[in-house]
Order: C-alpha cells, then sequence, then structure tokens
C-alpha cells in the first residue's frame, strides 16, 4: 500500500513507468505496464524478477530469439467469435504473422528447455498448433494477399478478367489507331475517367464515334469517349470484378469458420504475446540502467551496495558524468537512518534513491545496484516529499505535513517503509523540532524502517541516544567547500551554514552578527561536526590509499606466483630436452666406436689405417661436443638507476626494463611478466648490452614460442562434461598467462547441454569479462567467444 496518492509521481516511479511503455512494441504490453503495482507476495515479485533477469540475459547474450512486431489479436479472435461474421486479408494476415512470432520464440526455448525456467513458466502447456497457419497459407500470399488460386471459382473468375482486359485493350487499340489516322483524336493518349478507359476526341467529331462521353475539358474542345464495343466488354468486367469480390468473401467465411474453434487457443497465444512484450520492454529497460537482481529477502530489511538512482544515471550518461554510488543498510537494528548534512550534498537524493528502488523491485523490475545486495519486501511505502498545501483544502505547507504525520503514526507497522524530507520544517523552529521529534518516537516505538533527512539537532542528538535510529551524514569537502555525495552511516552531519555562506562571499559583518544569534552551545555543536568530518574524511583517504596500495601488492604476489610456476614448467622442459640431447649423442657415438672397431677388425690391424680410423673417431667426438655456449661480456654501469633504465640481476643472466622504483625495491618488466626485486640485486647496463643479453636469454624466446605453438581455439565436441572442463582448465592456464584477449570455445549444439555446462564454470573465471556466440552463418550458439579482461 502507498499512501499518500501522489508516492510514485514525487519518488519518481511515474518516470520509470514511461521509459518501460516505450521499449513495448505492441498496445497489449503497454497496458501491462499502465497496470504495474507495487506487489507484497515474496513468490510473485520472485517470479517477476527471474523472468526479467532471463530475458536480460538473452539479450546481452545476443540469443538469436526474433521479436520485431506482433498485433492485438483478442480484438480479431473476439470477431472470429460471432457466427457470420468474417475477417478481411489483413486481419487474417495480422493473426499470421502473431502466431509465426509465436512458434518461433516457442522453438527458441523449446531448443534450449530448462535454461530459461522461469521464462517457459509463461507458455507451459501452450500447444503448437501449425494447422491455423496452414489453412492461412492457403488463401493468402506471402504479402497477405488473396491467392488467385484460393478456390477453383475464383481462379476462373480472375483467368477471365485476364482475358476480357486483354480484349478490351486490343479493342481499345485498335479503334484508337482508326481515330487517330482520321484526324479525330485530341492530344494525348488513352485516359482513365470514371474507371473506364477513353479516347480524347476532338468536340467537333465527337458524333464521327460511337460511344459514351464521361467527360470533357475545361475549354470544352475536347471529350473523353469509350466506344461503344468496349463500353459492353467493360461493363462485362464489372461483372466479372462483383462476382470476383462475392468469392472472395466467400473463402473469407469459409476460412473464418474454420478459424472459429481455435479461438480460445488464439486468446491463449495472445496472452502469451502480452507478457512477453512485458517481461522484453523490462528487461531492455534494465540494460539502459545498468540493473542486476539483487538477492530478495522475506523480511521488512535491505541492503543497497552500490545503488545509482536510475533516473540520474540515465540523465548523467547523457552529460557523460558518473553516477556516485550509495550504500546504506536498515534491518532490526539500525530500523531508521536520520540523514543530514549540508543543502544539496545528496540528502534527498539518497532518500529518493531507496525509496524508489523499493518500489521498482516490488513492481518485478530489475535494479541497479551490486548482485551481493540484498532487498527485502515492505507492505506499506510512505512518503512525505515536497509542499502539499493546497488552496482548495485550506492545507499549509505544515499543516499538509501534520496530515501525513497524524496517518503515519495510526497505520504504519514494522513492515512500513517511512520516507520523510526535510523533517520538521514549514514552522517555527522552536516547535517544529520537538513535534518532529516526538512523531519520530513514536515511528521508532513501533519499530518502522525509514530514512528521514533533517537539519534540525535536536533530532540528531535523538538519534544518536535511542536504539533503532542512527545518524548519518553526507560527506562534504570542506577545503574545497563541494559536496562528495557519499553517505557515511554512524555520525550527523553539519550544515555547513556558516561555510557556505562564506564561500559564496556573504559580508564578515552579517556572518559574524549570525554566529553571536546562534548562541555559543549551537555554534560549538556545529564546529565539533565539521571537526569530525575533516577527521572522517581524512579517514576514509586513508582507506582508499591503503587499498590502494594493498591491490598494488596482491598483483604482485600473483604476478611472482605465476612467474614461478612458468620457470617451473621451463625447467622441466629444458632437462627432458637435455636428456633427449644427451641420449642422442650416446647413441651416435656408440655407434661411431662399434663402426670403427669394425672397420679395425676388417683391415687386422693395420697401424696405419688403425691410426687413421683413430683420428676420424676423435674428429667425430669433437664435433658431436656438446660446447657450452659463448655469452657475450656485460659491462656494468654505476650510475643511478632510474625509471626506464635496464639492469640486470646479479649472478644471472636475467635482464628487465625498471618501471617503478619504490624506496629500495624496483619493479622490472621481464619479458611479459612483472617482478619485484630489491636495489642491491641487480646492476644498470646499457640498452645495447640489454639487447646483447636479451638475445642469449632463453626465457623471452620461449615465451615467444609458447605464444606462437598456442592455438587460441580448443575444440571440446563429442567429450564428456568431466573431461571437457579438465581439458577447459588446463587451456585457460596457458591462455591467461601468455595474455591472449580471447579464446574460441568448439562445443557443438547438440541439446546445449555441453555449452551450458561450460558457460556456468566460465562464469567462475574473474578474468572473465563478456562471453558471446559465434554469428549464426558461422556456428551460431555451437561456438563460444571467451574475452578476458
Amino acid at each position: 500500500m502507498l499512501y499518500p496518492d501522489n508516492c510514485q509521481e514525487r519518488l519518481g516511479f511515474n518516470e520509470v513507468r514511461q521509459m518501460v511503455h516505450q521499449h513495448c512494441l505492441s498496445t497489449m504490453g503497454q497496458a501491462l505496464v499502465a497496470k504495474m503495482q507495487v506487489m507484497t507476495k515474496y513468490d510473485q515479485i520472485n517470479k517477476f524478477l527471474r523472468q526479467t533477469n532471463e530475458f536480460k540475459s538473452i539479450l546481452e547474450n545476443q540469443e538469436p530469439l526474433q521479436i520485431s512486431a506482433f498485433f492485438d489479436i483478442k480484438i480479431l479472435a473476439d470477431k472470429i467469435r460471432v457466427e457470420g461474421t468474417y475477417l478481411m486479408e489483413d486481419e487474417l494476415f495480422q493473426i499470421y504473422s502473431s502466431l509465426q512470432t509465436v512458434f518461433s520464440v516457442l522453438r527458441f526455448f523449446d531448443e534450449r528447455k530448462e535454461i530459461y525456467p522461469n521464462l517457459e513458466a509463461l507458455f507451459e502447456h501452450l500447444p503448437i498448433e501449425k494447422n491455423i497457419l496452414q489453412k492461412i497459407e492457403r488463401v493468402l500470399d506471402a504479402k497477405g494477399k488473396m491467392k488467385p488460386n484460393a478456390s477453383a471459382e475464383l481462379q476462373e473468375i480472375t483467368s477471365s478478367i485476364a482475358k476480357g482486359e486483354q480484349e478490351v485493350r486490343k479493342r481499345m487499340d485498335s479503334i484508337y489507331k482508326m481515330a487517330l489516322g482520321k484526324n479525330w483524336v485530341a492530344d494525348g493518349s488513352l485516359t482513365i475517367r470514371d474507371g473506364r478507359m477513353c479516347i480524347p476526341i476532338l468536340a467537333e467529331n465527337k458524333r464521327k464515334l460511337k460511344g459514351f462521353i464521361h467527360d470533357e475539358s475545361a475549354s470544352g474542345q475536347t471529350v473523353y469517349l469509350e466506344p461503344e464495343e468496349v463500353f459492353t466488354l467493360n461493363n462485362k468486367l464489372r461483372d466479372l470484378e462483383f462476382d470476383k469480390r462475392r468469392e472472395i468473401i466467400k473463402i473469407l467465411i469459409a476460412l473464418t469458420s474454420e478459424l472459429r474453434p481455435y479461438t480460445p487457443l488464439l486468446l491463449s497465444y495472445h496472452g502469451f504475446l502480452t507478457k512477453l512484450d512485458f517481461v522484453r520492454a523490462k528487461a531492455l529497460f534494465a540494460i539502459d540502467i545498468q540493473a542486476n537482481m539483487p538477492i530478495l529477502l522475506k523480511e521488512a530489511k535491505t541492503k543497497l551496495i552500490n545503488a545509482k538512482h536510475p533516473l540520474l544515471l540515465l540523465s548523467f550518461a547523457a552529460e557523460k558524468k558518473t553516477v556516485v554510488p550509495l550504500n546504506i543498510h536498515i534491518n532490526e537494528n539500525l530500523r531508521v537512518v536520520l540523514v543530514s548534512g549540508p543543502n544539496a550534498g545528496g540528502k534527498s537524493v539518497c532518500m529518493k534513491t531507496v525509496g524508489l528502488l523499493q518500489m521498482m523491485l516490488q513492481t518485478g523490475l530489475l535494479v541497479p545496484v551490486d548482485e551481493a545486495s540484498e532487498m527485502g519486501i515492505f507492505d506499506q511505502i510512505f512518503a512525505d516529499i515536497g509542499d502539499d498545501q493546497s488552496i482548495e483544502s485550506d492545507l499549509s505547507t505544515y499543516s499538509a505535513h501534520l496530515t501525513k504525520m497524524r496517518y503515519f503514526v495510526a497505520h504504519a507497522t514494522p513492515k512500513t517503509l517511512v520516507l520523510i524530507d526535510e523533517f520538521g520544517t514549514g514552522t517555527d523552529p522552536q516547535f517544529g523540532g520537538p513535534m518532529a521529534e516526538a512523531v519520530l518516537e513514536v515511528l521508532n516505538n513501533k519499530k518502522v524502517r525509514g530514512v528521514i533527512t533533517t537539519h534540525y539537532s535536536n533530532l540528531k542528538l535523538f538519534a544518536g541516544d535511542t536504539d533503532g535510529l542512527e545518524n548519518a551524514s553526507m560527506l562534504f569537502d570542506n577545503s574545497k567547500m563541494k559536496p562528495l555525495y557519499i553517505l557515511d552511516i554512524g555520525k550527523p552531519g553539519s550544515s555547513y551554514a556558516f561555510e557556505i555562506a562564506q564561500n559564496i562571499g556573504l559580508q564578515k559583518e552579517v556572518l559574524e552578527l549570525a554566529k553571536q544569534k546562534t548562541g555559543t552551545n549551537q555554534n560549538s555543536i556545529d564546529s565539533l561536526l565539521v571537526d569530525l568530518e575533516k577527521e572522517k574524511r581524512q579517514i576514509h583517504e586513508t582507506k582508499i590509499n591503503l587499498a590502494n596500495q594493498q591491490n598494488k601488492v596482491k598483483n604482485l604476489v600473483s604476478e611472482n606466483e605465476k612467474l614461478k610456476l612458468f620457470l617451473e614448467e621451463n625447467k622441466k622442459v629444458l632437462i627432458k630436452e637435455a636428456k633427449l640431447e644427451a641420449q642422442t649423442i650416446i647413441r651416435d657415438a656408440n655407434k661411431l666406436v662399434e663402426n670403427t672397431i669394425a672397420e679395425i677388425k676388417e683391415k687386422q690391424a693395420d697401424k696405419v689405417v688403425t691410426k687413421e680410423l683413430r683420428q676420424n673417431l676423435q674428429k667425430s667426438l669433437v664435433k658431436n661436443e656438446v660446447k657450452e655456449e659463448k655469452k657475450p661480456v656485460v659491462k656494468f654501469d654505476d650510475t643511478e638507476i632510474a625509471v626506464g633504465d635496464w639492469v640486470q640481476l646479479i649472478n644471472t643472466e636475467t635482464s628487465g626494463q625498471v618501471l617503478e622504483i619504490n624506496r629500495g625495491n624496483l619493479v622490472l618488466a621481464l619479458g611479459d611478466l612483472r617482478s619485484v626485486v630489491k636495489r642491491n640485486r641487480v646492476q644498470k647496463i646499457s640498452n645495447k648490452q640489454a639487447k646483447k643479453v636479451a638475445q642469449s636469454n632463453s626465457f623471452s624466446g620461449r615465451i615467444s614460442e609458447a605464444i606462437m605453438n598456442f592455438r587460441p581455439e580448443l575444440d571440446l565436441r563429442g567429450m564428456r562434461g568431466e573431461n571437457a572442463l579438465q581439458e577447459l582448465e588446463n587451456y585457460m592456464d596457458k591462455a591467461m598467462m601468455l595474455s591472449f584477449p580471447s579464446i574460441k570455445l568448439i562445443h557443438g549444439k547438440g541439446d546445449g547441454i555441453l555449452r551450458k555446462l561450460l558457460r556456468e564454470h566460465l562464469k567462475k573465471y574473474k578474468e572473465v569479462t563478456r562471453l558471446e556466440d559465434e554469428h549464426a552463418d558461422r556456428g551460431g550458439d555451437g561456438i563460444t567467444y571467451v574475452y578476458f579482461n
């Protein structure tokens, strides 16, 4: 239940409704948008949210679900019900087009069973009755026009008309040429008058040719005459046209009668199309506002993470600006958040964001929050926003506020969300403050939930001393005198009245006089709040800097782990290659020795020959000996190391370029990897020396070789699920280690089970940014592209 009646308007929900309305393809979907109401049943809300979320997934994954246009076939179904009525050709074609859309959608979901269970519930037990299409196709062509052979009689009439028109044309050409030869014809050619073909004849010659005059020119010098012979033929043609029209109506009546038994099914199809259009519009709007589905709770509480006001988000996006996200929680212990702070600091936007998102959620719309957000269900939403003074009702601003407060106190429950803007204003602060405090105390005793904005100090003090109430403030940069639009729960905020006035340039004597009139205690409280704001801001900035440092450390550790893993794998490869090479050398040496011994025996130990064979053996062994590769002599540079210089690790042949210098540590680029080393573990070398070392360094070469040998395409067709996942994991490790931007997985279509399994597994990788199907002409949803951040 919403109170007051203009609650939706004040929170901006009417604008949201209008944006959803614009995404509808049909008047039926628009009618459902107009009927959207706040719901309170968990199952109903959950169903609508999940349907929208599934359709959003279809749109984002660019699934081939074609919904271009459809019509309101309920009106046509109602017309069919009446005996004796018939549908026109265009009406039958509307039914045909709409049913094609229905069957296309049903086929789409049938190919993806159990992937979109909530959307499948929209057409549960809905049959595909293709007889309807076949009956219409028998009568209408692809453009929705009556086929000439829709019946034997129509075909015969159509053939007679074609022959008659040919005869008329032939006779008319003959008469026209005769009249032209006798100079009876005026300037111009054959023309149409009153639907009949006529010859333009000079007025003085009109009695020389028998026929019927249909018209004459403005000057009266030319008459338009239909020859007598042709007149008779045209009359026969007109009779045939009447016969054709009667036959068409007869066919339409017969077809409509055939469709009459299908009226209940047509209405079911209509209901399905209406719901589909409605869900599609909500999903498109969700994409516009970057909305997600939060965790839905049955309790009356909420925890918003990175929430954004949808209307503000769209407005800022048009201006290429970003919205500062809101983080707030309301539960059984922290029931009412009292937000204070400077004017134009974002207090009202904070309160309206909470109210609007709650209203959207309970109407089945996805909301622009983080997926980890939690949102419950409230039975009532009460709002006191803006000035509702009324001349007709004789209500002042304050009277209007009190009227709402009376209703709030009388009807609020623990499942009521109360939203009040500028609590207590509209009357003398000396009385308005205590009155607001009393109302707040009664509402708190009723354990209501809500967000309230105020400038009153007595309310801030009351919230600080009362269980269930919590102060919050909108952060303000007092050095730049600009609001930060960040909600800080836990302390009240200053209104910065004097600071803002001073920044604007209000005269000094006015400010001093105002401070004297404010009183010492109030000035002390306000100064204390300003100091607390400064300290809180410093702590907030320190936390951000610390978090950034921690992220850097985490990234460096991760890179080091990758480097270590790569080196270990590389070490195994080198050892394996060395063993193989050693085995080859030994094998060749053994063959050479055996051959030499054999030849010595064959020559019967001749000294000269034996000496020559021994020399040849020595030469072969020297030739096959593994010589140590000459390394370039590196000259070190003793000058100070700077960013961009090349350095070499002491006692190693590994070199890299300096990316950052952080005290005694250096961040080095080693090929495609980064590493942190101590300053005393490296020596500076020249760029020329760095190139020589890099050429002799097998590490970067092996990375390049690995990249060259790696194919960004993996074929998993025919594999069992478990084997496919194992293969995918090994492949993903290599792809991410080699920093490939994307890979291609070939899994085939089939029943879609392997595709679903692989995609669910890929969602667990935080490095994966999005998944896309191949183009329909090149494999469609049988191939998945995986993109990395």
